[in-house]
């Protein structure tokens, strides 16, 4: 079976070699989309990332090229139309759970630099400044923290802040018998933005959940609260959190994903101008941090991505007959 991997940079090939099940595999560096998609032709199956688009129209491009199987080599599903593949009788495969320890640790990370101000305290020694004025933080122990989505990554997100000494408050229509093992309380969203000092969003992106950080939430968060997003930037309504950060209710607020990354991030884009106005005021605050959709970027989330993705593609390889769509 040939397999074309789009959106592919070094790492995703020399992982997804090491991983193959001897499958004739193709790399393209380039985005998945309507101008890309005959890229695909030859192929029996494609490889795909986040931010590669999958609507109606590249779906019905691949199945007219033979394409019969889509391989996410990520957890989330929101930019592929799963009603047209169902219908155009396409398999999909995603990788539900990988390491959940790597984008929570990267959460932590997050938190703990914003807080502690390490990246300027970084910068300062660097230039010989070792003022302390304006690197004052706060303890984490004793803080209380919201977590929404308290599947794999918040529970393991949760398990970090629970030994830091945090008190845990939690959001998921499918509550957990671990969350709450653990010592963690689940309660509305509503008492969960007002008491949280720090909310941390874990949950897919889904029509219901998109913007669900907007006006209206936030003005329910304490003044001065936390907001960490590692998990779908349209979570998040962009323009609401500028609003917030100018009137100074958000205190800190530190982002690995962004609802309109799929032009900017995984690309060198130091000798260019960005045009995206609303990310280039969002990087003027002195209290945000950005990172670039690293949170799963671990040697063993790669590993066990890659792994999970070739033995999907072995499993739709073996189940041919079968065109149902599934996600695995």
């Amino acid at each position: 079976m040939k397999i074309t991997v789009f959106s592919a940079k070094a790492y995703d090939k020399e992982y997804l070699q090491q991983a193959n099940r001897g499958f004739e595999l193709a790399f393209i560096e380039s985005r998945l989309n309507q101008q890309t998609v005959a890229l695909a032709a030859g192929s029996q199956a494609i490889c795909v990332f986040v931010n590669d688009q999958l609507d109606k129209a590249v779906l019905q491009e691949l199945k007219m090229m033979g394409v019969q199987h889509i391989a996410l080599r990520c957890a989330g599903f929101n930019n592929v139309d799963l009603e047209a593949a169902r219908e155009l009788g396409l398999q999909v495969s995603r990788v539900p759970a990988y390491s959940p320890e790597a984008v929570a640790e990267h959460t932590l990370a997050l938190v703990l630099t914003l807080n502690r101000r390490l990246h300027k305290a970084y910068n300062r020694v660097k230039e010989g400044n070792f003022s302390l004025q304006g690197l004052l933080g706060f303890n984490l122990h004793g803080k209380t923290v919201g977590i929404i989505g308290t599947g794999r990554i918040g529970l393991a997100t949760g398990r970090l802040f629970k030994g830091f000494g945090c008190q845990l408050l939690g959001h998921d229509p499918l509550p957990s018998d671990d969350w709450q093992a653990m010592g963690g309380q689940y309660c509305a969203l509503q008492k969960l933005f007002s008491e949280a000092d720090i909310v941390s969003l874990h949950c897919p992106l889904t029509p219901q959940t998109r913007h669900m950080i907007n006006d209206q939430s936030l003005a329910l968060m304490k003044d001065g609260v936390m907001l960490i997003n590692t998990s779908r930037g349209g979570l998040i309504d962009t323009g609401a959190v500028i609003r917030s950060l100018k009137n100074r209710k958000i205190g800190y607020l530190g982002l690995d994903v962004y609802e309109m990354e799929g032009d900017l991030f995984f690309e060198d884009l130091s000798n260019q101008i960005i045009q995206d106005d609303l990310f280039q005021r969002l990087a003027t605050f002195p209290n945000v941090l950005i990172t670039g959709h690293q949170g799963f970027f671990t040697h063993e989330a790669l590993s066990q991505i890659a792994a999970t993705t070739m033995h999907n593609l072995y499993l739709a390889q073996q189940q041919r007959t079968d065109k149902t769509s599934f996600l695995v």
